[in-house]
């Protein structure tokens, strides 16, 4: 069956392939598939700060109350901010308008279920396949059945409450640098770091709805290492657009990625016995020396595909309670129901606390391997196995790189780009092996659509 949904939400360019006439179809179907049987339920609404999040908004809203069901209008906020508040406030289900990392020119759609956790794929494929009827026969109630939209922004203070209580430890004169990326934590992040009692720079916190992600946050660093380094800070923080996910800067200015905080965060734990199952789960992206420190430590890493879905999904199976993924999506399971870069700087952060140690020397207990990502520009794909010579040079190139070498191949899920990682212990091997497999891509897959 088709599915508008991709690994994470719907997404693509707004008001092209995401229109609002789309959007309020799925917002009707959201609405019947998040609340069967309920009368009169609550559905919470979020997005970021991209110039389309007023127009998909108001699509989305629109057929959430022609549905039958009220909205509770959070405005702008982080995704996690809406994950939990959902959960929070009893509502039916929770939506948030954004496209995370992507560029401003797309937007997305999130969905969570009453619990605070992404929809099941089942649940995503009803939706999708109640939005793409060619027939609207859903419920359209009249009079005083008609859905009511209550603004709530306030209930914003009720997460940033929830995040204070749930943090261990002061931050009292910490200086940390917060590079806001333009997005949903642009207000969030300092009033809540500033709470605890950390003394915050910021950058990148003026939105215009058009600089979302634009040479900042979480997937453009740079300016936040060099902040770190002027200002003497103890560490900075990025995050993306939705404020799912956050890097840090070591007291170097050095980027600490989502492996290293893993490690930074999960090692602190294994040494105090207080993480359950001595093991946290990463994906088959996850850099092999966050492997080999845990099994050194005595603990382990369990692998699962990119995402984050898969990554719950390990945690609760095997009652876990940290995993992640390297671009800083972190889920800490005992506090949170998806991943949470607010949630990951205190908890980061507390470390350093509760350690005495800097944030490099917490960093340094992980030894990466050389590791390149290459993203391909192509078309969509729906079995790159099924080509024989590129079989075979992947066979070749995993032979190249000996036992300690890996290379993955995965199409992404949200954008029109296939992701070619090579990992080893030979750098020069790695990045020639990775570089030769991107270019055979190219010539295949490459083209119209790409």
């Amino acid at each position: 069956m088709t599915t508008l949904f991709g690994t994470d939400g719907v997404r693509g360019v707004a008001n092209r392939d995401l229109t609002p006439e789309l959007v309020y179809r799925l917002g009707r179907a959201a609405a019947i598939q998040l609340s069967p049987g309920v009368s009169r339920p609550r559905i919470l609404v979020g997005r970021d700060t991209r110039i389309s999040g007023d127009l998909l908004e108001a699509a989305l809203v629109s057929g959430i109350l022609s549905a039958g069901a009220d909205v509770l209008a959070v405005g702008v906020v982080s995704t996690p901010g809406i994950a939990f508040l959902t959960r929070h406030m009893n509502a039916a289900g929770g939506a948030v308008i954004s496209a995370s990392h992507n560029p401003v020119e797309d937007n997305g759609l999130k969905l969570f279920s009453r619990n605070g956790h992404k929809l099941t794929v089942e649940a995503e494929t009803a939706v999708s396949d109640l939005a793409l009827r060619e027939r609207d026969d859903l419920p359209r109630p009249t009079g005083a059945g008609v859905g009511r939209l209550h603004p709530a922004p306030a209930l914003v203070e009720q997460y940033l409450d929830y995040l204070v209580r749930s943090t261990p430890v002061r931050l009292d004169g910490m200086r940390i640098v917060v590079d806001a990326g333009n997005g949903a934590t642009y207000r969030l992040a300092p009033e809540l770091l500033e709470r605890v009692g950390a003394r915050v720079t910021l950058l990148n916190a003026d939105p215009d709805g058009l600089n979302i992600n634009v040479g900042c946050g979480s997937t453009h660093p740079a300016g936040l290492m060099q902040a770190v380094r002027e200002t003497g800070a103890v560490a900075g923080i990025a995050y993306d657009g939705d404020g799912d996910r956050a890097i840090a800067a070591d007291e170097h200015g050095r980027e600490v990625d989502g492996d290293q905080i893993l490690a930074a965060c999960g090692l602190h734990l294994l040494d105090q016995d207080r993480l359950p199952g001595r093991a946290i789960v990463g994906t088959v992206m996850t850099n092999l020396g966050l492997e080999v420190a845990f099994r050194s430590a005595g603990g382990r890493v369990l692998r699962t595909p990119v995402g984050d879905r898969h990554i719950l999904e390990a945690m609760v199976r095997e009652e876990l309670v940290l995993g992640g993924e390297q671009s800083g999506h972190i889920i800490f399971l005992d506090a949170a129901t998806t991943g949470d870069g607010l949630l990951t700087t205190l908890r980061l952060l507390a470390v350093m606390v509760e350690s005495g140690w800097p944030l490099s020397r917490l960093a340094a207990r992980m030894v990466k391997y050389p590791q390149i990502l290459v993203n391909v520009p192509a078309r969509p794909v729906d079995s790159l196995e099924s080509n024989a010579g590129l079989a075979r040079m992947v066979g070749a190139a995993r032979g190249r790189l000996g036992p300690n070498g890996r290379v993955v191949l995965r199409p992404s899920g949200t954008e029109p780009v296939v992701r070619v990682m090579a990992e080893g212990e030979d750098s020069e091997l790695v990045e020639t092996v990775a570089r030769e497999i991107a270019a055979y891509i190219a010539r295949e897959f490459g083209g119209p659509g790409a």
